[in-house]
């Protein structure tokens, strides 16, 4: 399998000053999947613009045809399944089944505490996460869902006429822990990572690699144990938040050699960032347009 090339597209622009054009030429380029983050806000753009990503897709689902469209990533921090499934279903079939779910278990930034809650723990997260993505999968699923549970409820949740992409449209599950993988072999199609987050600020891109290849050699024995054929599940890596930072995209052989590291260890999708001037996703427009257009190519 070729290994694919998408992005990811921030919310941060208003719809026509800039969001619009880049879901077409994202298309026009030949991304697999455009994604974008689902945040009520998110780290140094908490007090600038930022836009829903649900609306968002919903809106680059109408100017593109053949791109596929994600979150990358959902979490149950503001997000109830009942009403996610809902728009989930309403989205795919706006854009004729072209949606991804990327989903993960959430974190402790601002989406955390904006309904006013305290915190969840990383085990809170977790118990909620072991939960809320069996009873999504359900509910993307079955016509009529009731459940009662330790954090969420259900009663003859009504979802006809289901996904457009059968049995549902596919879940990314983004983890890195064994309780998470648990849950990317049962019910993803994909698995997600992100490498180490404790190797971002002082570890090396060779350290790095490695702490990749352990996780991914987790996941084979974690899609062993629940009996998961591992060729069955797509890995993603979302780059940007490796030692290497945006430094694939300083050259178009920088990004093919180090997307094909990575290849090397089973991924089959690399995500980079669209462009952000003045943030931690700065690069030079032209550079990623030709990485775009020529990469895939090359990773063949």
């Amino acid at each position: 399998m070729s290994l694919r090339l998408s992005t990811v597209i921030l919310p941060y622009r208003r719809w026509h000053e800039g969001g619009r054009s880049a879901w077409t030429r994202a298309e026009q380029l030949g991304f697999h999947t455009a994604y974008t983050y689902d945040h009520l806000s998110w780290r140094t753009f908490r007090d600038g613009p930022w836009f829903g990503a649900v609306p968002t897709l919903t809106a680059a689902a109408s100017v593109t045809e053949r791109l596929r469209l994600g979150t990358l990533v959902t979490s149950p921090n503001f997000r109830h399944p009942v009403t996610l499934a809902k728009e989930l279903i309403s989205l795919d079939d706006i854009s004729g089944g072209r949606v991804t779910l990327g989903i993960g278990a959430g974190g402790s930034g601002f989406d955390a505490t904006a309904l006013g809650q305290e915190p969840w723990t990383p085990r809170e997260r977790a118990d909620r996460f072991a939960e809320f993505v069996p009873l999504l999968d359900r509910l993307l699923s079955e016509d009529a869902v009731s459940y009662e549970g330790d954090f969420y409820s259900a009663h003859e949740a009504r979802n006809i006429p289901g996904c457009v992409q059968r049995p549902r449209l596919p879940f990314a599950v983004a983890a890195t822990g064994p309780r998470g993988m648990r849950l990317a072999a049962r019910f993803g199609q994909a698995w997600v990572t992100t490498g180490d987050p404790k190797l971002y600020e002082s570890g090396t891109p060779e350290q790095s690699i490695q702490a990749i290849r352990g996780q991914a050699e987790r996941l084979d024995d974690i899609c062993a144990e629940v009996g998961r054929d591992m060729t069955d599940l797509d890995r993603v890596l979302l780059t940007g938040f490796t030692p290497d930072r945006v430094a694939p995209l300083q050259s178009l052989n920088a990004f093919v050699d180090f997307a094909g590291r990575h290849a090397e260890l089973g991924f089959t999708e690399i995500v980079v960032h669209w462009p952000i001037p003045d943030s931690p996703f700065a690069a030079d427009e032209k550079v990623f347009e030709q990485i775009a257009m020529e990469a895939p190519a090359q990773l063949r």
